[in-house]
């Protein structure tokens, strides 16, 4: 990075807000393992199969009422033309009238949210639930424009999961059936409160605002395809599952489910710093200094890469040790775990050039991200059928749409970046030899606990798991972080001067 103080701050608040979401990141793990334990031991792969596919479609409902505006929103503070209490709580309004849209359509035809199941109960009404998960999203987002990622961190990976825990096992002890949706709905309306409180506290009540049809009108063409690109990038972690809806039983799918949650541990960390890229990305984009773009794209890049990378060996490794924590029945997981980490660690680059490439070239963006999951469904459709043309067990046949997930998002994240290099003029690289060679060595050190006899596999989660990470954290902070990359861990220090990411360590 160049020597600008401007540049040197960003790389410092980018720094910052990336500490604070890890430290999230760590209690969103704390609460999410006793949260599957509960789901795989106390309702069963059934039960959780059938709660993973409602929640996958509500989730995406809620991502589409969102109208990108929890990385639009940035842009549109940027530009100080009004008050900015009055945008946020224009685009809070637009956010509760989409998602009337969405409940609506959810309430009318609720097969879509249990499509190989029956609908029991009060499971027509679940998708009222839209309401306060896309509401939650954008004051997220505007909190996160003033810096405050503390109330992102508290609401998503402190108050949300530990109630969707505590709930889980309280809930249980009413209904089995209906214990898992019942928490789910808890744990959102907990992480709306813990939003709205910061939100008000940073724009306070909306005081002399008046919301006009022709600006929600204007906001609405505007963040459109950012609300595209969006909902197809939020897709390609979840279109495997709801493939996989169609195709095999509810048991399989909760099993599937198990094996994407452990996976998605390495995905937040790549969400820790989507709420402090995009401000200073819109900024950059305002300013033009798209060098900067593309150093800061880096260096977050191999941030993301180097924490993911260490993740998935650590999980993927002993991944039979421990997918069996939550039972036998769900070892048989353990493939598609493998295949939905490579996807993780691969999906890094995609996701920091899109932070750049939604300010600068919306459209081929969301071009691509049609792109790569017309790719992905393509692939996912084809193994699939493969596999039940081959006769596969029913757990091999769950397995192929995490393989096809990880061919398109590598495909996907090697063109996002040369696409957004060409752009900027300027090399957009995250990966290092570094990592490969962390990466040889944390998993030789795992290699060595594998081998252990099938007797001691709780040694793999015991000891196995700090040595692998312990190895490679070693290797990587030895021979692969520069001064640049250790900003991540100076708290309040300066940053330095010459801080260009691909020219920092190996």
């Amino acid at each position: 990075m160049g020597t600008g103080a401007p540049e040197q701050d960003d790389l410092a608040v980018l720094a910052k807000g990336g500490r604070a979401n890890v430290l999230g990141f760590m209690l969103r793990l704390g609460a999410r393992i006793p949260f599957l334990l509960v789901a795989g031991r106390l309702y069963g792969a059934d039960n959780l199969g059938r709660f993973a596919l409602a929640v996958l479609v509500v989730e995406f409902a809620a991502q589409l009422a969102t109208l990108g505006l929890k990385r639009g929103l940035a842009e549109q503070l940027s530009a100080k033309d009004r008050p900015d209490g009055h945008i946020v709580y224009d685009a809070l309004l637009l956010t509760v009238l989409v998602s009337a849209v969405a409940v609506a359509a959810l309430i009318a035809f609720p097969a879509a949210m249990f499509p190989n199941s029956e609908i029991n109960g009060l499971d027509r009404l679940l998708p009222l639930i839209i309401f306060a998960i896309a509401f939650t999203d954008v004051a997220l987002a505007a909190c996160a424009y003033r810096y405050d990622i503390g109330a992102t961190v508290r609401a998503r990976s402190v108050i949300e999961p530990w109630t969707v825990s505590i709930a889980a096992t309280i809930i249980y002890f009413y209904s089995k059936r209906d214990g898992l949706i019942l928490s789910y709905v808890v744990s959102m309306l907990a992480a709306l409160i813990a939003a709205v409180i910061p939100l008000v506290r940073h724009y306070g009540w909306p005081d002399g605002w008046r919301p006009h049809p022709m600006r929600l009108w204007a906001m609405v063409r505007r963040n459109l395809p950012l609300a595209a690109a969006d909902a197809i990038e939020w897709g390609t972690r979840r279109l495997d599952l709801w493939i996989l809806g169609f195709f095999v039983s509810p048991t399989a799918a909760g099993i599937y489910y198990v094996a994407q949650q452990f996976a998605s541990l390495p995905q937040k960390m790549k969400t820790s710093f989507e709420p402090i890229l995009g401000p200073i990305l819109a900024r950059s984009v305002a300013e033009k200094k798209y060098t900067a773009i593309a150093e800061h794209v880096s260096q977050v890049g191999f941030w993301i890469i180097a924490a993911q990378v260490g993740l998935a060996l650590a999980i993927g490794i002993p991944g039979e040790a421990a997918m069996g924590l939550l039972g036998p029945q769900f070892v048989f997981g353990t493939g598609a775990l493998i295949f939905l980490l490579a996807a993780e660690t691969t999906s890094a680059p995609s996701v920091v050039s899109e932070a750049a490439l939604v300010y600068l070239a919306r459209g081929l963006n969301l071009w691509l991200s049609i792109a790569t999951i017309a790719l992905q469904g393509v692939l996912s459709l084809i193994l699939v059928l493969l596999a039940r043309h081959l006769a596969l067990p029913e757990l091999w046949v769950a397995a192929m749409p995490a393989l096809g997930l990880a061919i398109a998002l590598a495909a996907g994240s090697w063109i996002k970046a040369r696409a957004l290099g060409g752009i900027v003029k300027a090399r957009v690289t995250s990966w290092r030899p570094s990592l490969f060679i962390a990466g040889g060595s944390a998993g030789a050190v795992g290699a060595a606990f594998t081998a252990l006899p099938k007797s001691m596999e709780w040694a793999q989660l015991t000891f196995g798991i700090p040595a692998i990470i312990g190895t490679y954290c070693f290797v990587i902070w030895r021979i692969g972080f520069g001064p640049a990359d250790r900003e991540l861990f100076r708290k309040g220090a300066k940053a330095p001067a010459a801080a260009t990411a691909p020219t920092g360590r190996a």
